[in-house]
């Protein structure tokens, strides 16, 4: 079990998506090092049970746990969400965390009709959500003070923002525009001193990969080209977040970082 890092333990951060895959793995990583956790997730009674655990689990490792089940990509409930926490703390935030992971998945183009095919209000939501939504919640971290000197940004793409699959039209050209967004951050929030990265993650199995048609041959796919031989694990990506958490990394920024074996580069 990991102990906790004098320099984190504390901290707060902040995790969008915090729920399931790589959100929850990092959130329960960050609680192992120390740090507490404010998490924002959407989730239906029926998952709620699986969030309530992970809650347990993060408070086990002596640390606080904030949690608020609302649409992250809603203005009106990120006001309230930061407003809430500005109650229970005034030392701001260390770790912005972004791992929002829902899209439509539809071909740009179908032979079955128009309404099997994207349309505009499915692509301005798919990027709302999973890319423009990053830079709302740090412009309001920003704006109210609750973002810490020293801080840290990470939002997690894939190899899907620059390359294609078929019905990943919208969710790639998220991750592109969500890549673009960590540069333009890196840039203007040194200012801050808070450095921004996107983390790519290897095909890992998790409940949004299992929504993309084909993802078995995603998987399969991926396991015959890694390296390892086996897929990247949220927990992967945890370890890596942690580590890149750390004061001796502040000068990582404006990076694209794989975390996967080496996956990306073998042909």
């Amino acid at each position: 079990m990991q102990t906790h890092f004098k320099d984190l333990e504390g901290k707060w951060a902040l995790v969008l998506g915090a729920s399931s895959g790589f959100g929850a793995a990092v959130s329960t990583k960050l609680a192992q090092s120390g740090m507490n956790i404010c998490g924002v997730h959407l989730d239906r009674k029926a998952t709620m049970g699986n969030v309530e655990q992970l809650i347990t689990e993060i408070q086990s490792h002596g640390v606080k746990a904030m949690f608020f089940n609302v649409n992250a990509a809603d203005a009106e409930k990120r006001k309230e969400v930061l407003d809430t926490f500005a109650k229970e703390s005034e030392a701001g935030f260390h770790i912005l965390f972004h791992s929002l992971a829902f899209g439509t998945l539809k071909p740009y183009f179908s032979d079955q009709g128009e309404t099997q095919s994207l349309n505009a209000s499915q692509m301005s939501m798919t990027l709302d959500v999973m890319a423009h939504s990053l830079v709302y919640w740090a412009q309001e971290l920003i704006s109210r003070g609750q973002f810490n000197k020293g801080g840290r940004v990470f939002a997690m793409t894939s190899a899907g923002g620059e390359r294609v699959w078929k019905t990943y039209g919208a969710v790639s050209a998220a991750k592109a525009s969500l890549e673009s967004h960590i540069r333009q951050m890196a840039l203007e929030l040194a200012t801050y001193g808070i450095s921004a990265n996107a983390i790519r993650a290897g095909v890992t199995d998790t409940p949004a990969l299992r929504k993309i048609p084909g993802n078995e041959q995603m998987i399969e796919m991926a396991k015959s080209k890694n390296p390892y031989g086996r897929l990247t694990t949220p927990e992967d990506v945890a370890q890596a977040v942690v580590t890149l958490s750390l004061p001796h990394c502040h000068w990582i920024s404006g990076n694209v970082i794989g975390v996967d074996g080496g996956e990306n580069i073998v042909d």
